[in-house]
């Protein structure tokens, strides 16, 4: 039977997180990193299917989802959150296919600027991308520590925290905070992380100006985080360190891009040690954050 390639479906989305968990643990493990990936509900991959479904793709062989593409915009930029193929099909052309799809999803969108994260160690898939004109920018390192080590030596945070309240000033304001950092803005993602209980966001404030924003989730991850200015970033990631430890997960971690000095030196002052190296790619033109540290791969 021919390979079909279709429009992602909201019952498909249980099958092709299971998928994207056994190819990057399939990765990850060949490189010598071990497994990385755990299942979890994919909440924000329905949440973009429903913002926009022309975003989400699979290749289907039968019944059996061999390969998932998904990506979302936002104002002026298109990301690429997943592109992942069953490594017993990989070199079949099925990633080429797919990356079609969801570049198409970009010309459509009008998007200006087109990015994604993905492993350092992955040369296939950079070469794949860099044929459609997405080319390497930076590393981005995780991190991570212990939080009892951060609670014994990171003094009191240099910025007020407030919690994010959702109401229109607010959302004025994280938009124009990610304008800044990131060239667009992103209320429907603000708020998809505002309906989670398992993240808490806040203001950051330094006397009565806004200094920027952060997020921390249950289990200790910081991130997103941008701030107006790069002067102000490492404050900003201070800040969001200590209300993490006073959380209570027992690790700590962040994605921290290699272009972010401030923040990458606090890391390493407060003992936290890179995991795993990733890449931020990108059209032409796009890609120097020194003011924004992204959630994760997916949501940038």
């Amino acid at each position: 039977m021919p390979l079909v390639y279709r429009p992602a479906r909201a019952d498909d989305l249980a099958a092709t997180d299971a998928l994207v968990v056994a190819c990057i643990n399939d990765l990850t493990v060949r490189h010598g990193f071990g497994p990385m990936a755990t299942a979890s509900p994919p909440s924000f991959q329905l949440f973009s299917l429903e913002d926009d479904p022309d975003g989400l793709w699979v290749a289907e062989d039968g019944e059996e989802i061999l390969g998932f593409a998904w990506s979302w915009v936002c104002g002026d930029v298109w990301f690429l959150a997943q592109l992942f193929v069953d490594p017993a099909r990989q070199g079949e052309g099925i990633g080429n296919e797919l990356l079609k799809r969801t570049m198409d999803h970009a010309r459509k969108s009008g998007a200006a600027h087109k990015a994604l994260i993905t492993f350092t160690f992955n040369r296939v898939s950079q070469g794949l991308y860099m044929r459609h004109r997405l080319f390497p920018k930076m590393p981005i390192y995780f991190f991570n520590v212990e939080r009892e080590r951060i609670r014994q030596t990171l003094p009191q945070p240099p910025l007020r925290a407030t919690a994010i309240d959702g109401g229109a000033a607010t959302m004025e304001n994280l938009a124009g905070i990610d304008s800044r950092a990131i060239g667009a803005s992103r209320e429907k993602h603000h708020r998809y992380l505002l309906d989670d209980p398992a993240t808490k966001g806040v203001l950051l404030y330094a006397g009565d100006d806004i200094a920027g924003y952060g997020y921390i989730g249950s289990n200790g991850h910081i991130g997103p985080l941008a701030v107006p200015r790069p002067d102000l970033l490492r404050n900003a990631f201070a800040t969001m360190l200590k209300l993490a430890a006073d959380g209570s997960a027992e690790k700590i971690s962040a994605f921290l891009p290699g272009t972010c000095d401030s923040a990458l030196s606090l890391a390493i002052d407060q003992g936290m040690r890179i995991t795993f190296p990733m890449l931020l790619m990108a059209s032409p033109g796009y890609g120097d954050w020194t003011q924004y540290l992204p959630r994760n791969p997916g949501f940038m």
